[in-house]
C-alpha cells in the first residue's frame, strides 16, 4: 500500500503526534493533548490514515 519510505515517516510522524498529546496533558493541556493523540492515530501507518 505505502512504499517503506512513505511508512517509515507516517510511523515516525504518529509516534511525535502521541508523545506530544501525552506531554501535554501532562502539563494539564487535556484538549490539546486529546487532540494530538487522535490525530497521531490517525495518520499512523498500521489505522485509519488520512492519507489514502
Amino acid at each position: 500500500m505505502y512504499s517503506p519510505c512513505m511508512a517509515t515517516l507516517l510511523w515516525i510522524l504518529a509516534v511525535v503526534l502521541v508523545i506530544a498529546g501525552i506531554v501535554a496533558i501532562l502539563r494539564r493541556q487535556l484538549l490539546w493533548g486529546i487532540v494530538l493523540i487522535i490525530v497521531g492515530l490517525l495518520v499512523g501507518p498500521g489505522g485509519v490514515s488520512i492519507f489514502t
